[in-house]
């Protein structure tokens, strides 16, 4: 039996798009996205489409209890090879004694997919738990993190054939945000307006498709902070004052806040002149991304990198509405910029 504990969701698809199914999978954990797709993909290609309506059920773990779920999974397909069980919001099965007992001895010729979204299977049930992994596969969808952002839009793009600059990337990961089902969403909607002679996204194209203007927004304010540009820093700034779909307080305040983070990081960098050196320390993608901490560090001493971060959070605070009875968030992004640049 192969080892299944570690499967990551590339080596699953990879291992569902030759044809090979495993009697049971249980997707769990806080992100939806890889969830869907693993389930969706199962739905689509492990039966052919006439044999669906005999061999395909979904159940819901608000309406099946647990001993329904096994029942459908034992049934044998009917004129097909296998028939196929999903289970979708297995969260909400109150007593799983009779899963347990399925996962034991389960069925070759079903194919059992068991989605548990915003949480994961109770790890005290030891023998549930080994069950499932000597028959398949238990795979924990985790959250990505901010900074993984433009990894995982460059991996995307790539495998449908499209290009994207840096600049692109990180304005996409600014204005969307780490839900990637609607990340993806946005970016399909960006393939399908790119010619077919110029598949590449660029700043205008995001600015045109996604409507977040390359000139005003996170990305140029950061850039504008790390370059100490007082006066395109300002220009942004009250941009987005007047435009607050744009950007605002929200939106901004935890990019720069990573920034200054990771800057004050970089001062302990035992070879903080070397610009790969720095990228090491910091887990940085390449060289090139710590090109703006090199920047910082000319621009911004230890100790005012320290005091803007003590800044950042009390704007933060004051954003949410602790000590500030009336101080309007234009206001607080304005008194945040002039004591970083000044």
């Amino acid at each position: 039996m192969a080892e299944t504990r570690n499967m990551t969701y590339d080596s699953i698809m990879k291992e569902l798009m030759e044809g090979k199914y495993r009697p049971i999978y249980y997707l769990m954990g806080d992100e939806p996205y890889y969830i869907d797709k693993i389930s969706d993909y199962i739905a689509e290609h492990a039966l052919q489409p006439e044999e669906r309506d005999f061999n395909q059920t979904v159940l819901f773990g608000s309406d099946a209890n647990a001993s329904q779920i096994a029942d459908a999974a034992r049934r044998y397909p009917m004129m097909a090879e296998r028939q196929v069980v999903i289970v979708k919001e297995a969260q909400n099965i109150k007593n799983t004694d009779a899963l347990e007992k399925y996962a034991k001895q389960p069925l070759a010729s079903t194919v059992l997919v068991i989605c548990h979204k915003n949480g994961k299977i109770d790890g005290r049930k030891r023998e549930y738990v080994k069950a499932i992994q000597q028959a398949g596969i238990i795979f924990e969808s985790n959250k990505i993190k901010e900074r993984e952002l433009p990894a995982f839009i460059e991996g995307y793009l790539k495998r449908k054939g499209v290009g994207i600059d840096p600049k692109s990337t990180q304005l996409i990961a600014d204005a969307i945000g780490s839900d990637l089902s609607r990340l993806t969403s946005e970016l399909d909607k960006v393939l399908i307006a790119l010619p077919e002679n110029d598949r590449r996204i660029t700043p205008q194209v995001v600015e045109d498709q996604i409507g977040v203007s390359k000139d005003f927004n996170g990305f140029e304010l950061r850039d504008a902070i790390v370059n100490r540009n007082i006066f395109k820093a300002n220009q942004i700034i009250n941009y987005f004052d007047k435009n607050p779909k744009a950007g605002s307080i929200y939106s901004f305040l935890p990019l720069l806040f990573n920034y200054f983070q990771n800057l004050m990081l970089a001062y302990y960098c035992p070879q903080k002149q070397s610009q790969e050196a720095v990228a090491q320390w910091l887990d940085l993608r390449s060289p090139w991304a710590a090109k703006d901490y090199m920047t910082g560090m000319r621009n911004y001493t230890a100790l005012k990198t320290m005091q803007i971060i003590s800044k950042l959070r009390e704007i933060d605070a004051k954003s949410k509405g602790l000590d500030n009875p009336n101080t309007p968030p234009g206001e607080l992004m304005k008194e945040l910029i002039f004591y970083i640049l000044h």
